[in-house]
């Protein structure tokens, strides 16, 4: 609605209206001829447009927003070995949360939107557990809480979501002992607990996933997190049976489970190799199921080894989980058992025997459930092995290769440390905010419109947009639009946040969306300027 301006004296001035709406001018224009009232009138009018002094009423708009980017943008923090968090055993609590926290801001700056967190490396948790016994990488002795005492996986849920990041908790399911550890193993260890359940393979450590136990046990431990714990997700890496150790004549040794195969294998009519497969099949569909039977919302991802096998696409060479890991990592994506794949395509572009792109496409061509399929990254090796600019050039392919859900970085510590991978980053890849895609196989009820208001202050001269939900339950984020001119700009707010102020210039048009744990999208609420 336009407003008037009306006549005072003395003439020619501009003065702020007592007691009205900061921003609105009143003009003497008794004084002039009518083709120069007119004249100034249309130049006060475009000069208080500009500079954002002239307020105006803010009504609800039927313009729609223009859709924000969709990409999943994680990276891996691994806790095993102290590789990125924490930065060495044994610093004290404030240490540590300063730590955590400077990762989760940087994952925030560079415009991520997922951490995946390393919270079960060896039988071991960063976390309070009755289950398991504390990981050394806290304190340096496996089964030692942190003093003063703070539970590490709640700190970083609830600083990841402070920031409006996504967190999930990543397992490794079989691994009972890592040959880096350098405390004794603790006596609530379950190689001292269960030590019929647990291999020693080379310098390893493993539980059996042959032993119906082992299973039951390691799928407990994954859902007592996701009952007690307000995780994103949950993840699973490349580990499932070992990577071949060798013996003293470099050959690969054979993995001990001979009186599990006699007691659960050899009814079952699968050679021994099918048998070890089908073991770790039936545990990953059995962690989909039983999560999705928890919490719905909170995604499973698996992250195998970027060659299915050898030959497939064509020309492609190297080592073959198949047979060595017995990871049939086609079949898990192909059957919808996860939410997203990350399969490890830790080459080069041009690499002649593992190209990235040849990879890229074939995997592309694995997916007939329409899960999220994300490359991972290994941005370890930016500005080493491989030039500053590869990250991003694979990041850029993957946007051009239908099919491509987002990317994930391996490993946190390099987007700390590599200014030039940052830099490339923030120049090339990351110049705008993204949300998680959406999954909508999971299903979820409409999210109903928010509730938006917009308007100027009466003291500071501010214009102030504010929101809430339109139903009983929160959004787990927002996403707050507005034009400044012909320009749209987009934020990611976490949930928590229901207000966002401006100077000058001032926004044409407001818009807030709520997004679900699911990725969907409610209507945009949206509030235009009536000048």
């Amino acid at each position: 609605m336009r407003r008037s301006l009306t006549a005072v004296s003395p003439p020619h001035r501009m003065v702020g209206r007592p007691g009205g709406t900061p921003g609105h001018a009143i003009l003497d224009q008794s004084t002039l001829p009518g083709l120069a009232r007119r004249v100034l009138v249309v130049m006060v009018l475009q000069a208080a447009t500009l500079t954002g002094c002239w307020a105006a009423n803010y009504e609800p708009s039927q313009l729609v927003p223009p859709k924000p980017l969709r990409e999943f943008r994680g990276a891996w923090v691994a806790t095993v070995g102290n590789l990125d968090w924490p930065s060495r055993p044994g610093l004290t609590t404030a240490q540590q949360r300063a730590e955590l926290m400077a990762l989760l801001e940087r994952a925030a700056q560079l415009k991520l939107n997922v951490v995946i967190f390393q919270v079960r490396p060896a039988c071991d948790a960063l976390y309070a557990s009755k289950l398991e016994p504390w990981s050394e990488s806290i304190t340096g002795t496996m089964g030692k809480a942190p003093l003063p005492f703070y539970d590490p996986l709640a700190f970083a849920i609830e600083e990841a979501h402070r920031r409006g990041l996504e967190l999930h908790a990543w397992f490794n399911p079989f691994r009972a002992g890592h040959p880096a550890a350098h405390s004794p193993l603790a006596p609530t260890h379950v190689s001292r607990t269960h030590p019929h359940w647990v291999r020693l393979y080379g310098r390893q450590l493993w539980l059996d996933p042959g032993e119906k136990e082992v299973q039951d046990y390691s799928l407990a431990v994954v859902m007592d997190v996701v009952r007690r714990y307000d995780v994103d997700g949950v993840h699973f890496d490349d580990y499932f049976y070992p990577y071949p150790e060798k013996n003293g004549a470099g050959r690969d040794l054979d993995f001990p489970d001979d009186s599990t195969w006699k007691r659960f294998g050899v009814g079952s009519r699968l050679s021994l190799d099918e048998w070890r497969r089908d073991n770790v099949n039936v545990f990953i569909h059995r962690t989909y199921e039983s999560i999705k039977a928890a919490k719905p919302w909170v995604r499973f991802g698996i992250s195998p080894f970027g060659i299915w096998r050898p030959g497939y696409p064509p020309k492609v060479k190297g080592f073959d989980p198949y047979a060595k890991l017995y990871a049939d990592s086609r079949k898990w994506l192909a059957n919808g058992w996860v939410d997203y794949f990350a399969p490890q395509l830790y080459w080069a572009i041009d690499s002649p025997d593992q190209s990235f792109s040849a990879l890229l496409s074939w995997w592309a061509e694995q997916n007939p459930k329409g899960r999220h399929l994300l490359a991972g990254l290994d941005s370890s090796k930016a500005g080493g092995k491989w030039q500053p600019q590869e990250i991003v050039s694979q990041i850029l392919l993957s946007r051009r290769q239908t099919g491509m859900s987002g990317h994930v970085h391996w490993e946190m510590m390099s987007l700390m440390t590599n200014r030039s991978l940052v830099h490339g980053l923030e120049k090339d890849a990351y110049e705008q905010v993204a949300l998680v895609p959406a999954s909508p196989w999971l299903g979820s009820a409409p999210t109903p419109m928010p509730t938006l208001a917009v308007r100027s202050g009466q003291t500071d001269r501010r214009l102030r947009a504010t929101w809430s939900p339109g139903g009983a339950e929160r959004p787990w984020l927002w996403v707050l639009q507005y034009r400044q001119g012909s320009e749209w700009q987009t934020e990611v707010l976490p949930a928590a946040q229901g207000e966002r102020a401006w100077s000058r210039p001032l926004p044409v048009v407001v818009a807030v969306t709520a997004i679900d744990r699911n990725g969907k999208a409610s209507p945009a609420a949206v509030m235009q300027a009536q000048r």
